[in-house]
């Protein structure tokens, strides 16, 4: 990442420059103490060294004059040229760390630019998948990772992020959870994941929580200290393994759907506010979107929550309720144009 800023690149050249020039007054010294002197190739280099360095050692054998004027040459000489190399490094530490504290400063502005996103917090295998997702969907997210050593695959990814711990409050709220819509837990340990979702339901008491679990236990617990949702990951490979022996077909049809992370969406749950204008209520069949868009409507969430799956035609779609339509990609899109859903 840092060899594509051409700061970088710039200060790295001066330094191949200095590096050459500290190397070429090495060799001369060394051949002008061997040819003049008459030193032994080792105690031609310890004077240089000595020389270049100025750190007044006495000499191997006493210098002849031409032997001195040669030092006093490889004396101004070394000044100048070690005085640059190391001014030159100075500026490429500096600019090295104005670089990241510059693209850190970036990457917060855009976090703090980010209303209703969601954030996720850890980065591993549960943590990756969600933001594939996130991503097809186009949906803005940030990531909270604690292992410093993530942030280079997170910055190859091009993933906003955050590193530090989330038991912290300053961290979640870096990361905007007080303006977040969704917060994801994905961290490997069921006592993290709680603390987290503890302290994201004490700042954000309207934010939708979804926390990973490992084992069972931990079910009632993390719904307890506020999560809506609790996914057991291992269990839901289980079931779906299973599933694959009792209905094979259905999970086919099932893992063709873009409900896994591909980038072409299948699915889409919508509001309908985005739909139509609520004081005046309609049906299903009055909205006619397998007419205007081609998708069918597959399921009715009401405004208490309660799902109906296939809903009938006749259905009112009353307010702060939400439809689940089905269609194919070119479908999806046509609907998301129509009613202009983000």
């Amino acid at each position: 990442m840092h060899m594509s800023n051409p700061l970088i690149r710039f200060f790295r050249t001066k330094i191949y420059t200095a590096i050459f020039l500290l190397v070429i007054i090495l060799l001369i010294g060394v051949a002008g103490y061997k040819m003049i002197s008459g030193y032994s190739w080792v105690d031609a280099l310890y004077m240089t060294v000595i020389t270049m360095t100025t750190v007044g050692f006495g000499e191997v054998v006493p210098l002849n004059d031409q032997s001195k004027i040669f030092t006093i040459f490889l004396i101004l000489a070394s000044i100048v040229i070690v005085g640059y190399a190391l001014s030159i490094i100075t500026e490429y530490i500096l600019s090295k760390n104005d670089v990241e504290e510059l693209k850190q400063k970036k990457m917060q502005k855009k976090i703090d630019s980010f209303k209703n996103h969601v954030v996720i917090c850890g980065y591993g295998r549960n943590g990756k998948q969600a933001v594939r997702k996130l991503l097809a969907h186009k949906k803005s997210f940030v990531v909270i990772e604690k292992d410093k050593e993530m942030e280079e695959r997170l910055q190859l990814d091009e993933v906003p992020y955050v590193i530090g711990n989330a038991n912290e409050d300053e961290i979640l709220l870096q990361a905007g959870i007080e303006r977040a819509s969704n917060f994801i837990s994905a961290l490997p340990n069921d006592a993290d994941n709680l603390f987290v979702v503890l302290s994201t339901r004490q700042i954000n008491k309207d934010i939708n929580i979804i926390s990973r679990a490992s084992n069972e236990s931990s079910y009632k617990k993390l719904k307890f200290a506020g999560a809506n949702n609790v996914i057991l990951p291992d269990k839901i490979g289980g079931d779906h393994m299973a599933s694959l022996v009792v209905v094979p077909g259905l999970m086919e049809f099932i893992d063709n759907l873009s409900i896994v992370g591909k980038s072409n969406i299948n699915i889409e749950e919508i509001d309908v506010e985005k739909l139509y204008n609520t004081r005046r209520i309609k049906t299903i069949r009055d909205l006619d979107l397998r007419k205007k868009t081609g998708c069918t409507v597959i399921g009715y969430k009401d405004e208490n929550g309660e799902y109906i799956v296939n809903p009938e035609a006749e259905l009112e779609l009353a307010p702060n309720s939400r439809i689940i339509v089905l269609g194919r990609p070119e479908q999806i899109e046509e609907l998301n144009s129509e009613y202009d859903i983000d």
